[in-house]
């Protein structure tokens, strides 16, 4: 029988479990998971605490804000778009009213304004910052990194249909491919057309069709995923 720990006890398991002292049992090492402290972490860790210090605000004030920042996912976006499938009047708020249609939907999208994009089968809405990453945060979370590379940001601009096709996304040539660029005070939010074949679906369903991309404008929404 060999000596080796390893032969005695596999590690190709969660270490999330006791077991009895046994001298001889090891579990791998891992990698520290700290990261780096930049100027901007170290900045943010100073203001943070003087103004607890100060009693601006309170730990409770600033876990609070995290934890309704980490809610903030495309999950809750589909679900506004579903329901303007299903409800003509959210649709006419929603567009008209974005701030508000939205908010009803448990969501405070902040000061910013945002206008919601409506894709039709004559155009098609894609949003893009071609200055840094602006975007909806609010309602679809954080954006994914393709949103924030320089090459997404300067070619989507120029030539819309090639980057869309790259998503695998296929405008007919007779449907106009609009591109809208945000800015530091101006969002936007692709409302997708419902694909065909969904009729009767309920919400809950439909929701699971919109995925982020599509309220982008670099997809759309098919009806079976």
């Amino acid at each position: 029988m060999s000596g080796n720990h390893h032969d005695r006890h596999h590690h190709g398991h969660d270490h999330d479990h006791l077991h009895p002292y046994d001298p001889e049992h090891h579990h791998p090492h891992r990698p520290d998971q700290d990261d780096t402290m930049t100027y901007y972490r170290l900045m943010e860790e100073a203001v943070r605490e003087l103004m607890i210090e100060k009693g601006l605000v309170t730990p409770d004030d600033i876990r609070a804000e995290v934890e309704a920042m980490d809610a903030r996912v495309p999950a809750n976006g589909a679900k506004v778009v579903a329901r303007a499938w299903t409800d003509p009047d959210f649709k006419k708020r929603l567009i008209e009213t974005p701030k508000e249609a939205i908010a009803e939907a448990g969501h405070d999208i902040g000061p910013m304004k945002l206008v919601v994009l409506e894709n039709t089968p004559e155009v098609h809405n894609v949003v893009v910052c071609t200055l840094c990453s602006c975007y909806p945060r609010w309602i679809l979370g954080i954006p994914p990194d393709w949103y924030k590379s320089r090459s997404y940001r300067s070619r989507v601009v120029r030539e819309p249909r090639a980057v869309l096709k790259e998503f695998g996304t296929e405008i007919a040539g007779d449907r106009e491919v609009r591109v809208h660029d945000s800015t530091a005070d101006m969002r936007y939010f692709v409302l997708p057309m419902r694909p065909a074949g969904t009729d009767g679906m309920s919400e809950e369903d439909l929701a699971a069709l919109v995925h982020r991309d599509a309220m982008i404008g670099v997809t759309e929404v098919s009806g079976a995923r």
